[in-house]
């Protein structure tokens, strides 16, 4: 009995060792990684409802910029600028049929106080993605410092479109429309999308795609274990100089050097 035990045991390490567990996913280290030391706390902006980081604080990064749409007044983006505001994400489009208002105001002011701009577009899963792409590319200009937006996440309060495809369709979907804005402007846009959204359709795996991830509770490092991000948006109630009211702030994943390199298309 005791023998028989013993090669029964003896057989089962031997599978065991056989088998080969899943491989982890490749990652980007330079996007992955924090590439800042820890012990630099960089300018701060204020915050309406601040969060008590226990993590990795925003202000160990160096480079932080705004998202802004038709909720802000006119903004000062001269003393935004020289409060610390290093680039800015413009809301331009939505679903296929509405074009924010303040787009061509907020894009104008920071092109002429010399912020970098990108735009983005809202998401909607009730047009199709050739319509929504087309849509985006007929309202904003070539011209743009940095790459674009696609934005996605559930919209449980829209009154005309609540739909929550599936992963695959997810993924699907946004695939084209970054393809057809890739191949008008030259650049490959980003996805900036929330914690649940993320998780519900696996959209981190989309190839060739760098991620703006929504985490105002946590370093992305804890709420998005192992994504690859360049961009976290880590408060929605900052107070910025220049800007009246709440607004969201960003930071970008790296330092001085690699926001220039990255800013230029590297």
């Amino acid at each position: 009995m005791r023998q028989a035990l013993l090669l029964a045991l003896a057989a089962l390490v031997i599978v065991s060792c056989g088998r080969r567990g899943p491989q982890p996913q490749a990652v980007e280290p330079q996007a992955f990684a924090d590439t800042t030391p820890p012990s630099i706390i960089y300018p701060a902006f204020g915050d309406a409802d601040p969060h008590p980081w226990e993590d990795r604080h925003p202000g160990h990064y160096p480079v932080h910029g705004l998202d802004v749409s038709r909720w802000q007044p006119p903004i000062d983006w001269r003393t935004a600028r020289a409060s610390g505001v290093s680039f800015a994400f413009i809301k331009a489009t939505e679903g296929g049929d509405f074009a924010d208002p303040k787009f061509d105001e907020h894009r104008r002011g920071a092109q002429a106080a010399g912020v970098p701009w990108g735009a983005y577009h809202y998401y909607y899963f009730c047009r199709p993605a050739h319509e929504q792409a087309r849509w985006f590319i007929q309202n904003v200009p070539k011209g743009a410092d940095l790459p674009h937006v696609l934005d996605m996440e559930w919209t449980p309060h829209s009154k005309t479109c609540r739909i929550r495809p599936d992963g695959r369709t997810v993924r699907a979907e946004a695939q084209k429309f970054l393809d057809i804005l890739e191949r008008h402007y030259g650049r490959r846009p980003i996805v900036y999308t929330t914690v649940d959204f993320y998780g519900d359709t696996d959209i981190g795996r989309l190839p060739k795609t760098e991620f703006w991830l929504r985490s105002v509770a946590g370093h992305p490092r804890n709420v998005y274990p192992r994504a690859i991000w360049r961009f976290w948006q880590y408060t929605g109630t900052g107070l910025v100089p220049g800007v009246q009211g709440k607004v969201d702030i960003n930071t970008f994943n790296g330092t001085p050097e690699a926001w220039a390199h990255w800013k230029a298309g590297g």
